[in-house]
């Protein structure tokens, strides 16, 4: 059976060598496909409605036969949960709700990966609260400033810097007389990493996790590490610029443009030297430890995360570009021009990643449309490079309804909107995992559980599509299995949008051909696949959506090939 690394990122298919004498041994997270998991939501064990360790555990069996290699776990630690665990007080303890330390220990025996979120902590935390206590040494682990006072005579935030969750990034304590800052919820203060004790303090805790067996992490919020240097700007930290939009009011974090507070150099080097620590663990026992890196920002900006000359960074800095720069109203030039982005500003001899869906984003069956999850799941898995798969895109859960009386997340809270709150709120895409028809849909005993369980989750769950004879579960793992044949391993790349709405690729490798088609509209087409370069004569499926007509072993001729709307295809060149 499968080993399964529980960490926080993604796995990863070599784009390799054309020629099979320099075939070589492709890394264990090369080969894998990487699960996000939800903790809350996922599948709780103890009936008090919020997802938990033991039962992620219970329910590793399902992640080993859809065929994912690793699972990426969201926060886990002590938090006060303002956040819901991205505030953490203590970066050493399992927070209650999830179990506790031993339970950890229980599923790292079976699997192994985390979320580390460097960028703040919480003001429960031990450091916080000794900083309002007075103590210096923990006083400059966070950003103090004086505040401003106005002509009116009250005082106001050092300047202009907003939250991510809306509102000010300052916040006053009088206990230290000054402002602190928080670029995502107030809970959040952000760490001081111009404090060398900062870093040396973040690189204990990797150590610590790293120690007890996690393959790796995915550093949450990275580009927000480090803001600019004070002391460029006369030791006052500037107003940022106006971002020019106008469909936004002054109070949301995009009404600026965040030239201070992201994208610092200082932090791709941090990245750096994060790296040598995971590299350390490497050399010790010869298993690969992994960094993914999430943040938003240009492609420019990502893929600095990689490395710069002899310097190794992530393995794996997030892609987001199936999210951010398409969906369903996207045709196939906008796919095309989405995938060639990241395949083309990466370093050529670093893995390309996939990613179209998170605990963060839209769910990608309700951004894409359920007709188009086997079509984005084949891009996803079969693109050379690693997929990664958010629970329940394998049987395309959508967004459930979260009314404004249940909606917890602070960014829908903190909109104070009880109708438009749904643009803001990442409830809906938090919604728990649907494993059956029975109460709650399996994932808890509980009279209420922490978030409500979508509409429609009767016939949308696992139980139903693993019994059904043609499903997304079941297509998702003929693509998780075909995933593993050497074209997709170490194959060749390149696609066309052969016309506005019908996007296809090509992996070749070693004498044999796959061609892969998705189907954007609701339209049937007669396709010529003989547009790509020695591409003639016939082809069979192997894997098909559930909308196709198509069967397995059904063979067509490559130059007339059917394909019904939202189609999705994979077929293999008969030579």
């Amino acid at each position: 059976m499968r080993a399964v690394y529980v960490l926080p990122f993604l796995v990863a298919v070599c784009l390799g060598n054309v020629v099979k004498q320099q075939e070589r041994e492709l890394e264990w997270w090369e080969k894998s496909i990487i699960y996000q998991i939800y903790p809350r939501s996922f599948a709780d064990s103890d009936g008090d409605g919020i997802g938990d360790l033991k039962g992620i555990t219970s329910k590793l069996e399902h992640i080993k036969e859809i065929g994912a290699g690793a699972i990426w776990l969201s926060p886990i630690f002590q938090s006060p949960m303002y956040d819901f665990g991205y505030d953490i007080a203590d970066f050493y303890a399992i927070h209650d709700e999830f179990g506790t330390m031993e339970d950890f220990d229980e599923l790292l025996n079976k699997a192994n990966e985390l979320d580390l979120v460097p960028n703040h902590t919480s003001n429960e935390s031990v450091w916080f609260q000794e900083a309002l206590n007075g103590n210096e040494k923990y006083i400059d682990y966070f950003i103090w400033e004086d505040g401003i006072i106005d002509e009116d005579g009250n005082r106001q935030p050092p300047n202009n810097w907003l939250s991510n969750f809306r509102g000010s990034a300052w916040e006053f304590r009088e206990e230290v007389g000054k402002y602190y800052l928080h670029q995502f919820v107030v809970g959040q203060p952000d760490l001081n990493y111009r404090n060398p004790d900062v870093i040396e303090e973040m690189n204990n805790i990797i150590r610590f996790w790293l120690e007890k067996g996690v393959a790796g992490f995915r550093v949450d919020a990275v580009n927000s590490l480090f803001e600019v240097d004070k002391s460029l700007f006369g030791g006052k930290y500037p107003d940022e610029p106006l971002s020019g939009r106008t469909d936004v009011d002054p109070e949301s974090y995009e009404y600026l443009d965040h030239i201070y507070t992201k994208d610092q150099d200082e932090t791709y080097y941090m990245v750096y030297k994060w790296r040598d620590i995971f590299d350390e663990y490497t050399e010790k026992d010869g298993l690969s430890r992994v960094m993914m890196t999430e943040g938003y920002a240009t492609i420019q900006n990502v893929v600095r995360y990689f490395g710069e000359g002899d310097l190794k960074g992530a393995q794996m800095p997030f892609n987001f570009d199936l999210i951010t720069d398409v969906g369903a109203s996207s045709g196939a030039a906008d796919i095309k021009r989405a995938v060639d982005k990241f395949l083309t500003y990466k370093p050529v001899n670093e893995n390309a990643n996939w990613v179209v869906g998170n605990h963060d984003q839209s769910r990608m069956a309700t951004r894409y449309g359920s007709s188009l999850v086997d079509g984005i799941n084949m891009i996803v898995l079969l693109l050379p490079g690693v997929g990664v798969t958010y629970m329940g895109e394998e049987i395309g859960m959508v967004d459930g309804y979260v009314s404004w009386e249940d909606t917890v997340d602070p960014a829908g809270c903190n909109t104070n909107d009880p109708i438009n709150y749904v643009k803001s709120s990442r409830d809906p895409e938090r919604t728990p995992f649907q494993w059956n028809s029975e109460k709650n849909a399996g994932f808890s005993s509980a009279d209420k559980t922490w978030l409500p369980v979508a509409e429609g989750y009767e016939t949308l769950n696992v139980e139903v599509q693993k019994a059904a004879e043609k499903s997304h579960l079941k297509v998702y793992q003929n693509l998780a299995n075909l995933r593993m044949e050497r074209p997709f391993r170490y194959g060749r790349y390149d696609s066309l949008a052969l016309n506005n709405d019908v996007f296809a690729f090509r992996r070749w490798y070693d004498g044999e051909t796959y061609l892969v088609l998705v189907n954007m509209r609701d339209v049937d087409y007669t396709i010529d696949l003989t547009y790509f370069e020695n591409v003639i004569g016939e082809a069979s499926v192997v894997v098909s959506s559930i909308q196709s007509p198509k069967s397995q072993g059904d063979v067509f001729d490559v130059s007339a090939l059917p394909v019904v709307g939202y189609e999705g295809l994979v077929l293999k060149l008969i030579v």
